[in-house]
């Protein structure tokens, strides 16, 4: 266990930081789930609903360096080919 009084904030910082991110990769994680929960049903209504948020959600994590930038934009990219692979199914 630390000593120094700069050690013991650094500590306390982190799990501040640790419990936040993980709130933000958790929400991350539900957003995505909707899309691909949706896009299995082939429901494409619900998908194309569903992917603006989780794009934002997505985004706007790497914007906050929760993710880095081109984990997000694979993220993306995943996503946004599965809905059009099933609106190019649907028509």
């Amino acid at each position: 266990m630390a000593h120094h009084a700069d050690a013991l904030k650094r500590i306390r910082q982190n799990k501040k930081r640790n419990a936040r991110n993980r709130h933000f990769r958790a929400s991350m994680r539900t957003e995505i789930k909707r899309v691909r929960t949706a896009i299995d049903a082939g429901d494409l209504a619900a998908a194309e609903a569903s992917l603006p948020s989780a794009v934002s959600v997505i985004q706007k994590l790497a914007t906050k360096n929760i993710i880095h930038k081109r984990n997000a934009s694979r993220r993306v990219a995943r996503l946004a080919a599965a809905v059009n692979k099933l609106k190019s199914a649907a028509s």
